[in-house]
This record gives structure tokens, C-alpha cells and sequence, in this order.
């Protein structure tokens, strides 16, 4: 898997990078990814809207900010992403926003489709879920832990939707996105806080 990480790291993206690159991705009508579609170009659009818009307005709490600054060796965030997940949309900027209070992570993100190796190490039920954090010792490269692709209620709220629908459809999708709107990226932090805390005690 080390090989695999290092691929990962090497053709992955900063933040900022990552989001150019899939803005200069639509201006061409493409999505990122081995498949294209007209959905996944429109899923892609809508996310960089969404993405635009918590920039400007999610916030790290104090008490996330305090204990990501109190981590006391240096770790490399590397998500597995892609423009068109709509969950990719909602998570990534809160992770980019802790990412920046915390001077010892450095994020990197890196596209699933590109590196099938390292994403199927990170399964969720059989399928290649994304997004998927994976915290590295920054010295090692070793894997200590790993997180994604949903915070605990939103994976509640689809699986208790496929429970009564059997489906997850596009009004599933919507419930789904005001779940995040409502949560304002608060369990995201917590859990990958409390993520961190579990792999150093």
C-alpha cells in the first residue's frame, strides 16, 4: 500500500489546486473522473456552487481549533475525492478550513478513479465511497486512521431512507443536503477531531 500512498501523494492536489482543477474541467463540459456524463457535469456544477458558499461560511469551532493546534506531531490529510460527490462538496471545505488551523496537517486530495490501488485498501461495504480522509504519519506514511465517507447522521439519515424507500433517489439526495446545511459542518469536525484523539491516546 506505501506505493500506492506515494502515487496518491504525488498526483494529488492542494485545496486550492484541486478546485481549479475541476473548475477548468467544466469550462471544458467535462467532470473529473474515468466516466463523463451530462449528470455528472451538472452534479460538478452544483457542487462548485456549494463549495463557493461554505468557503465563505463555515467556521472552525474554538474547541476543534484548540485541539488542532495541540497536535504534537505532523500528519498528512489525504482525501480521496471527486468534483461531481456531493458529499465531497460538503466535507471537503470544512476539512480544508481545519486543516489551515492546524499548523501540523497538511491536506492533500487526490482523484478516486486515478487511484483505484490505494482506494480499494479503503472500501465502505464493498464500494469505493468517497470521500475518504486518510491520516498519515507525515514521516512514515503510515496509515493512522482513516475517516468518510459520511459524518455518523448523515449516514443514518440514507441508510434509514433506503430502509423505507428502498432507494436512495434524488428527493433522498436533497434531505441529504439540507442535513449538511442544517449541521453547518459541526460533526465533521467532531468526528475527525475525535478521530485523532483515539489514534494518540
Amino acid at each position: 500500500m506505501i506505493n500506492a500512498i506515494k502515487q496518491a501523494l504525488a498526483n494529488g492536489f492542494s485545496y486550492e489546486n484541486y478546485r481549479k482543477h475541476v473548475t477548468e474541467l467544466i469550462t471544458k463540459g467535462l467532470s473529473t473522473g474515468h466516466t463523463q456524463s451530462e449528470d455528472l457535469l451538472k452534479y460538478s456544477e452544483l457542487n462548485e456552487s456549494r463549495m463557493n458558499r461554505l468557503e465563505k461560511t463555515i467556521q472552525v469551532t474554538d474547541e476543534v481549533k484548540a485541539k488542532l493546534e495541540n497536535l504534537d506531531k505532523k500528519y498528512i490529510w489525504l482525501v480521496l475525492s471527486e468534483g461531481w460527490c456531493g458529499d465531497a462538496a460538503q466535507i471537503l471545505p470544512v476539512i480544508h478550513k481545519m486543516a489551515e488551523v492546524a499548523e501540523n496537517v497538511e491536506l492533500k486530495i487526490a482523484l478516486r478513479d486515478d487511484n483505484d490501488t490505494l482506494m480499494q485498501h479503503f472500501l465502505t461495504n464493498g464500494g469505493k465511497a468517497i470521500p475518504k480522509l486518510i491520516v498519515l504519519d507525515a514521516e512514515t506514511l503510515e496509515v493512522v486512521a482513516d475517516w468518510g465517507p459520511r459524518p455518523t447522521g448523515a449516514k443514518q439519515l440514507i441508510l434509514d431512507y433506503k430502509a423505507a424507500h428502498g432507494v436512495v433517489d434524488e428527493p433522498a439526495k436533497i434531505t441529504l443536503q439540507k442535513w449538511y446545511l442544517n449541521d453547518k459542518g459541526i460533526s465533521i469536525q467532531n468526528e475527525i477531531v475525535e478521530m485523532h484523539e483515539r489514534v494518540l491516546s
